[in-house]
C-alpha cells in the first residue's frame, strides 16, 4: 500500500520531463525498494523486459512476484508467482522464471482443437439429418394412403426440421464482420431460425396433445380439426419470436441477435414458451403411459399398436429434445474433462436431433410399410 503512495511522489517528480514508461517504471522499482530493509550484499532493484519490478533482495536470494495481469494482449493468472534468483555477487540471473505464469484463454482458445472437431461433428451431423429428413418428407408427401391426422402432424414436425437445418447452413455463411456490424439481412435470417427453433418445440407439443387426447381423454381423433393444431405448431410461434426481436431491435440490438451465452433476458420471451410446453408435454406424457400400462394394455387392436409405437417415439424424442435444448442453460463444470465431455455431447445432440426425429416417426413407423414403397416404386 505505501508503494502505491509512492508511485504518485515520483510519478509528479517527473512530470516536467517526458520520461518513457520503462523509465518510470525502473524510478517506481526503487520506490518500492525502499520497503525493504536489505543488509549486507544485495541485487539492486529492477525492472525486466517484461515490465515486473524486482525490488532490492539479499545476495543468494529466490524472489517471487505476481505474474503480469496482462502480457502480449493475454490475461494471465496472477494468482501464481515468477521467480528470479539474486546470485551470491550481488547481481540478479539473466533470467527470470515465468514457467508457472499460466494465461487465461477463452473456452474458443482453450479447445481450440476439440471446436473444430465439434463444428465437423455439427456438420456432417447437420447433413445426414437433413439428407433423411427429405427422404421423410418426401415418403409422407407421396404415400397418401397414410395421409391421417397422426402422421400429418409428424410430417409437419419434419419439416420444421428440414427448415431449422436450412437457416443453421445459412447462420454458419454470415462472415464474422457482417456478424459484428449487425446487418438488418442478418437479424432477419436470426429471426428466422429462432422461429423454426420455436416451431419445432410447438409441433413436439402438438405431438403430446394429440396422443393425450386421443389416448388419455378418450376424444375421438375423427372429430379433431387440422387447423387446431397447425394454428399451434406454425402461428403461435408467430407473435413470440416477434416480440422477441422487438425486445432485441430496442435492448440488444448486436451481432445478429445471434448472442452464443444463454440466458440474456431478451432471449426468455422464447425460451420460455419453449420450456413450457416441453414442461407440459411431459405431463402429457406421465398420464399417457399410466393409461398404456393399465387400461390398454389388453388391447390389441391396430390402432392402439398405433398409438403405443407413436407413445414409444415420443417418449424417445421428447427427453432427446428437451435435453438437447436445456444444455444451453446447463455450466458443465470448470475442469477441463467436464467441458470437452460438454462440447461433443451437445455438437452430437444438436446435430443429429432431425435424424432421430425422421427414424423414430418415419422410417419406424409401421404405416410406412414395404407394400407402400414398392406400390410408390412401380407408379
Amino acid at each position: 500500500a505505501t508503494a502505491l503512495l509512492l508511485l504518485p511522489l515520483v510519478l509528479r517528480c517527473e512530470s516536467s520531463v517526458n520520461l518513457p514508461l520503462s523509465v518510470l517504471l525502473e524510478k517506481y522499482c526503487e520506490a518500492l525498494s525502499a520497503l525493504y530493509n536489505v543488509t549486507g550484499s544485495y541485487c539492486n532493484a529492477t525492472t525486466d523486459q517484461i515490465g515486473t519490478c524486482w525490488p532490492r533482495a539479499t545476495a543468494g536470494q529466490l524472489v517471487e512476484r505476481p505474474c503480469p495481469e496482462f502480457f502480449n494482449g493475454i490475461k494471465y493468472n496472477t494468482t501464481r508467482n515468477a521467480y528470479r534468483e539474486c546470485m551470491g555477487n550481488g547481481t540478479w540471473a539473466s533470467k527470470s522464471n515465468y514457467s508457472l505464469c499460466e494465461p487465461i484463454l477463452d473456452d474458443k482458445r482453450k479447445y481450440a482443437l476439440h471446436y473444430k472437431i465439434a463444428l465437423i461433428i455439427n456438420y456432417l451431423g447437420h447433413c445426414i439429418a437433413i439428407g433423411a429428413l427429405i427422404v421423410a418428407f418426401m415418403l409422407f408427401l407421396c404415400l397418401r394412403s397414410i395421409r391421417c391426422l397422426r402422421n400429418i402432424i409428424h410430417w409437419n414436425l419434419i419439416t420444421t426440421f428440414i427448415l431449422r437445418n436450412v437457416m443453421w447452413f445459412l447462420l454458419q455463411m454470415i462472415d464474422h464482420t457482417i456478424h459484428e456490424s449487425n446487418e438488418p439481412w442478418c437479424r432477419c435470417i436470426t429471426m428466422i431460425y429462432n422461429y423454426f427453433v420455436v416451431t419445432n418445440f410447438f409441433w413436439m407439443f402438438v405431438e403430446g396433445c394429440y396422443l393425450h387426447t386421443a389416448i388419455v381423454m378418450t376424444y375421438s381423433t375423427d372429430k379433431l380439426r387440422k387447423w387446431v393444431f397447425l394454428f399451434i405448431g406454425w402461428c403461435i410461434p408467430c407473435p413470440i419470436i416477434v416480440a422477441w426481436a422487438i425486445g432485441k431491435l430496442y435492448y440488444e440490438n448486436e451481432q445478429c441477435w445471434f448472442g452464443k451465452e444463454p440466458g440474456k433476458y431478451i432471449d426468455y420471451i422464447y425460451q420460455g414458451p419453449v420450456i413450457l410446453v416441453l414442461l407440459i408435454n411431459f405431463v402429457f406424457l406421465f398420464n399417457i403411459v399410466r393409461i398404456l400400462m393399465t387400461k390398454l394394455r389388453a388391447s390389441t387392436t391396430s390402432e392402439t399398436i398405433q398409438y403405443r409405437k407413436a407413445v414409444k417415439a415420443t417418449l424417445v424424442l421428447l427427453p432427446l429434445l428437451g435435453i438437447t435444448y436445456m444444455l444451453f442453460f446447463v455450466n458443465p463444470g470448470e475442469d477441463d474433462i467436464s467441458q470437452i465431455v460438454f462440447i461433443y455431447f451437445n455438437s452430437f445432440l444438436q446435430s443429429f436431433q432431425g435424424f432421430f426425429v425422421s427414424v423414430f416417426y418415419c422410417f419406424l413407423n409401421g404405416e410406412v410399410t414395404l407394400f407402400d414403397l414398392i406400390g410408390l416404386k412401380l407408379n
